[in-house]
């Protein structure tokens, strides 16, 4: 294993990226579109770039995943791809009859200046686009952020065009979902359901990427928020956007365009943020939160306490994207672990306000990070100069886990080696019931391949 040369000496880069603890935006963007039912994400640049988002998501999901490209040749790269789109507008809609494309760009769409903005307006004015369809867009270049903000600008450019206000108020909540699995977007509306809140999920990626098998293929599955849903969300009472970096620009946008408040609230992971969430929507919809909400935090907190011995003092290593190492991060410390490397390929100030205001004066050793350089790699280094008890993060820290012989939880995008992130919910109470299964399933089974027999128990 290469990893076995890393050293436990770092060294401050600027300019240089090893190992990305992230991917990029238009994989975000894909994914943002792919939960607006009847919608084809379009991919505005080369052929390879399409097929690397598209198979990034297709292992993650292990569903498939539709999207079409622009196919940039050589004359496109250096004219301009106005063609392509426009073309590629004419055939997709004649042959795919997709309600909505979403068109995001990439790196070679953004370098050479195409104007996305432009070219659709030209679409339409031409005729390539039928009466009655939509053509959405976001400006998403590969090398500035990553695939949450890919993801934050493809929700700003759905809710740019959708939501529109008619002075009819409904009486509904307008709940704008950070990026999470199919499986959360289920968990969030049998929440809602449950707490009997008339709301609108955008996006809404379950029965998309996560679709039963029944033996005939649909292109466009029955899934995904619809388009009287989305232009509903401007009469809405409320938005509440959960995950800050994924959902600030669209709420923003929607309270610009249409006069709905918003509220912003961290995804409810854990025990603290899934309180927050639940009191949160309890106030805006006006509604009292269920005997059923109150059992089910019962049982987080039982295991919780329970379970304590094994969780105390342990410390931890985590990676992925900020809006769910934020509330992870809290969760944590609340079970009396140690999350002392944090790190984060997604740039912004944000992140290190909120996690100050997280860890306060609780594991003062903790050293967190995030933007370009806070890659695998420097993480890596950071276990090399003092060890860690658990390893959380994406399908990428097994190797280091395998290196370093660590308890390892996969959570996060992509997983690509596992199933069960698309089908079994993190978010809430009871997405926090199956993280800390997670994790003690990985504590206990390190401790049973490694202790002695003399200590090796049947109960634990």
């Amino acid at each position: 294993m290469l990893l076995r040369h890393t050293t436990d000496k770092v060294v401050e880069r600027k300019a240089l990226t090893v190992n990305p603890a992230k991917t990029c935006q238009p994989v975000g963007a894909m994914y943002a579109a792919l939960g607006v039912h009847g919608c084809l994400p379009h991919s505005h640049g080369s052929q390879g770039c399409c097929s690397y988002h598209r198979s990034a998501l297709t292992r993650h999901y292990k569903d498939p995943i539709m999207a079409s490209t622009s196919s940039f040749t050589e004359g496109s790269s250096v004219f301009g791809g106005q063609a392509n789109l426009l073309q590629g507008l004419n055939n997709i809609f004649k042959i795919y009859e997709p309600d909505i494309v979403a068109v995001h760009s990439t790196c070679l769409s953004e370098t050479i200046g195409d104007d996305l903005g432009q070219i659709v307006k030209k679409a339409f004015d031409d005729g390539k686009v039928p009466e009655g369809k939509h053509v959405i867009y976001a400006p998403t270049p590969s090398y500035v952020g990553s695939h949450v903000t890919g993801y934050a600008n493809m929700l700003e450019g759905i809710v740019k065009y959708f939501p529109e206000s008619t002075d009819n108020l409904i009486n509904q909540v307008n709940l704008l979902a950070g990026w999470v699995e199919p499986s959360d977007m289920r968990e969030l509306k049998r929440i809602m359901k449950e707490m009997k809140v008339a709301n609108v999920l955008l996006p809404d990626t379950s029965d998309v990427v996560d679709t039963p098998m029944t033996g005939k293929y649909e292109m466009y599955p029955k899934g995904g928020t619809t388009i009287p849903e989305m232009v509903s969300m401007g009469d809405s009472k409320h938005t509440l956007a959960i995950g800050s970096y994924a959902t600030t620009l669209a709420a923003k946008n929607i309270d610009n365009k249409c006069k709905v408040p918003y509220t912003v609230e961290d995804l409810p992971i854990g025990l603290k943020a899934t309180d927050r969430f639940i009191a949160t929507l309890a106030k805006i919809a006006g509604v009292t939160v269920p005997e059923s909400i109150s059992d089910e935090r019962g049982r987080l907190v039982d295991l919780i306490t329970d379970m304590h011995q094994y969780f105390y003092g342990k410390r931890v290593a985590l990676f992925g994207d900020p809006d769910q190492l934020v509330p992870l991060t809290e969760f944590l410390l609340d079970l009396d672990m140690k999350p002392v490397y944090v790190v984060s390929g997604t740039p912004g100030k944000e992140f290190q306000t909120k996690m100050k205001e997280v860890y306060g004066d609780r594991c003062p050793e903790a050293i967190v990070k995030n933007g370009p350089q806070a890659d695998i790699f420097y993480l890596h280094q950071l276990i090399k100069r003092e060890g860690v008890d658990l390893l959380i993060g994406n399908t990428y820290g097994k190797y280091i886990a395998r290196d370093e012989n660590l308890p390892f939880v996969r959570y996060g995008f992509p997983i690509v080696d596992r199933i069960g992130h698309s089908y079994f919910p993190s978010l809430g109470y009871t997405g926090g019931l199956r993280l800390l299964e997670k994790i003690l399933g990985a504590l206990m089974d390190h401790q049973d391949a490694t202790c002695s027999e003399i200590k090796l128990e049947l109960v634990m």
